[in-house]
């Protein structure tokens, strides 16, 4: 499976670093109105979920993770260079917020479970510390929700707010 955002340039494809962070930075999340068939879509999605459960295949979902850490003070430029490598090896983190002592990433995980969104959460930013040079801070919060709940929160004003730029930005 290949995560990425959409839009994203797929590694290996050509093009200069500099170009794809430029293009990334120019891309934003939007919100789209759902179309006519949308309770029609809902629908047959669910059937083939049901049919998978009773073929007995994993069925996955989409889940929001937002990913708090902390620790000692660090020079922004260091957590902004090592939050921006983590964004580039991997495309699918949505937005990074940080101050030279915490930091919030915020991403999309595509999951069996609850549980399993969690544990490769928690794995994210102790896994990538030496390859993106990330700071030796620890984990200091977690949030798990599920694409419903997500929406959900969004349409009653809650959370941030869908169209925020994607990337790395300072708090």
């Amino acid at each position: 499976m290949r995560r990425a955002r959409p839009g994203a340039v797929p590694r290996g494809t050509g093009g200069s670093a500099h170009a794809r962070r430029a293009m990334a930075e120019e891309r934003a999340l939007t919100s789209v109105e759902a179309g006519e068939d949308f309770d029609e879509e809902r629908q047959r999605e669910a059937g083939s979920r049901r049919d998978a459960r009773r073929e007995g295949r994993a069925v996955s979902k989409l889940w929001h993770i937002t990913l708090s850490v902390s620790g000692a003070e660090t020079p922004l430029t260091e957590v902004r260079r090592g939050l921006e490598q983590l964004a580039h090896d991997h495309p699918f983190l949505l937005t990074s917020r940080y101050a030279n002592d915490h930091a919030e990433i915020r991403y999309w995980e595509e999951a069996r479970d609850l549980h399993d969104a969690a544990a490769v959460a928690l794995r994210l930013w102790g896994e990538h510390r030496s390859s993106a040079k990330l700071p030796p801070w620890e984990i200091v919060g977690l949030e798990v929700i599920d694409r419903e709940t997500y929406h959900q929160r969004i349409a009653e004003g809650y959370g941030p707010p869908p169209a925020a730029p994607v990337g790395v930005h300072p708090f």
